[in-house]
């Protein structure tokens, strides 16, 4: 599955439009992140909210905040000008947190996720059972085998 975390700073405010055919609102920005080695400039990354977030990132998000962004990757393809194609990565975000407010937030699984019940959990760690093998038989008799 294509999902992933990201912790960015928004670049380019988000731009609310919305989609010619059914009015679905939608949030363009753009966030960077440093690059992964030293001496490594800043990478930048073109996001995208959907419906209802898109509203939310509009009205609460802004540039120069730190977010956490949670969402599938996707590559596209643009004809360049110059007479090349160029791979631009693109951001589906589905979660978007405030990087200030991380240390409050406490992460919990997903709903469909059952959640673990203290009487599964045994209170301290039980010892494996110690298991014995059968020795085999020194002459088996092979006429008994069911097919």
């Amino acid at each position: 599955m294509n999902n992933c975390m990201l912790l960015a700073e928004i670049v380019q405010a988000p731009q609310l439009r919305y989609t010619s055919d059914n009015q679905t609102p939608v949030a363009e920005f753009v966030v960077q992140f440093p690059g992964l080695k030293e001496g490594d400039g800043a990478a930048q990354m073109k996001v995208v909210g959907w419906g209802n977030l898109a509203q939310e990132i509009q009205a609460h998000y802004q540039a120069g905040q730190r977010v956490l962004l949670e969402g599938r990757l996707a590559m596209n393809v643009v004809d360049r000008p110059e007479g090349f194609k160029e791979k631009q990565v693109e951001m589906t975000v589905q979660r978007i947190y405030d990087a200030g407010s991380l240390g409050s937030m406490t992460m919990s699984p997903p709903p469909s996720m059952p959640q673990p019940s203290a009487t599964a959990r045994p209170s301290s760690p039980a010892a494996p059972a110690p298991v014995t093998l059968a020795e085999p038989e020194a002459n088996p008799n092979y006429d008994d085998i069911p097919f």
